[in-house]
């Protein structure tokens, strides 16, 4: 039995993308949807990487995270959707078992990263609210939070991709998704996975569960002091600098819970992917420039350089 199933793992060389099931004159449509949303992602979080690397001024704790969640938003974007644009006009919709494996795990490293770097904005939020006098002295090491957290993240990534691939894929090579995920790739093995979905959900939640303990115990003590403040200036100046972080976390933590704890739909896990896999990359560069003061000045004085060199 070992070996049939080696056998027929080893006959695996690619996976069919169903995608979307809508009708084929809707995959223009839909290309051309993914294509916008694209160009905002690569648009948004480009120029907001330019912004926080060439003004001075953003040279803070704060937007060291913002640039590394820009940078992280638009690589995990990127490994999902040109394979998906390329899909709506190809027949076959495939794509190979190390294209698979290479998707899925840098989707997973990206992803989860993001996570990470979610709870040390929140933290970092805490120390700048609760502590300011310390702010400085505190987030001194954000460079070895933002490494350690790739660092785990990538040997997390290792583990899961390597566990889902030492499946045996011999019913059938076709995904119901848009992009090489556990799930789907689960629902296609002829090896029982129920080990393997275990493993899975006991390693994401060791990763996951802290995050989310951080980000909450943060709020709650961001919460206790906002109260404590009596001028309105200070009130809306804590509430504007913590709500574009809240709402960050809100459609991502929101997508990722409703994709991997709900019943398995996949139409409407798609949607949910969507969220996190575009939606998501494309709000977050919006909701942390319109929202924020220091952002606009600096890209204010970005243009009034160039007029002057002009």
């Amino acid at each position: 039995m070992g070996d049939r199933e080696t056998s027929n793992h080893s006959e695996v060389t690619d996976f069919i993308l169903l995608g979307f099931r809508v009708h084929p004159k809707l995959h223009i449509v839909l290309f051309l949807l993914f294509l916008l949303v694209y160009s905002m992602i690569l648009l948004g979080n480009i120029g907001m990487m330019v912004i926080i690397m060439t003004d001075p001024w953003l040279n803070t704790p704060m937007y060291f995270f913002l640039g590394n969640l820009s940078f992280i938003d638009l690589f995990y974007s990127s490994v999902i959707a040109p394979k998906a644009m390329i899909n709506f006009w190809s027949e076959s919709k495939s794509i190979s078992f190390a294209g698979c494996v290479t998707q899925l795990f840098l989707f997973a490293l990206f992803i989860v990263t993001e996570g990470f770097l979610l709870a040390a904005m929140a933290h970092d939020r805490l120390i700048a609210i609760c502590n300011p006098l310390l702010y400085s002295v505190q987030m001194s090491t954000h460079l070895c939070t933002v490494a350690g957290s790739y660092f785990c993240d990538c040997i997390s990534s290792v583990l899961q991709t390597s566990m889902t691939f030492t499946l045996s894929f011999c019913v059938s090579r076709a995904t119901d998704h848009f992009y090489c995920d556990t799930r789907p790739l689960y629902r296609i093995s002829c090896s029982d996975p129920f080990i393997y979905k275990m493993v899975s959900f006991s390693l994401s939640s060791i990763i996951v569960l802290p995050t989310i303990i951080v980000i909450v115990v943060s709020y709650i003590y961001i919460v206790s002091t906002v109260f404590k403040i009596r001028s309105t200036e200070g009130l809306k100046k804590a509430f504007s600098t913590c709500s574009s972080h809240l709402g960050v976390v809100s459609v991502l933590y929101g997508a990722v819970f409703f994709m991997y704890l709900t019943p398995e739909f996949p139409e409407l896990s798609k949607l949910a992917s969507l969220c996190y896999t575009l939606v998501s990359p494309m709000l977050n560069p919006l909701i942390y420039s319109l929202r924020n003061k220091d952002v606009k000045e600096a890209l204010k004085r970005i243009l009034e350089k160039k007029n002057i060199v002009f």
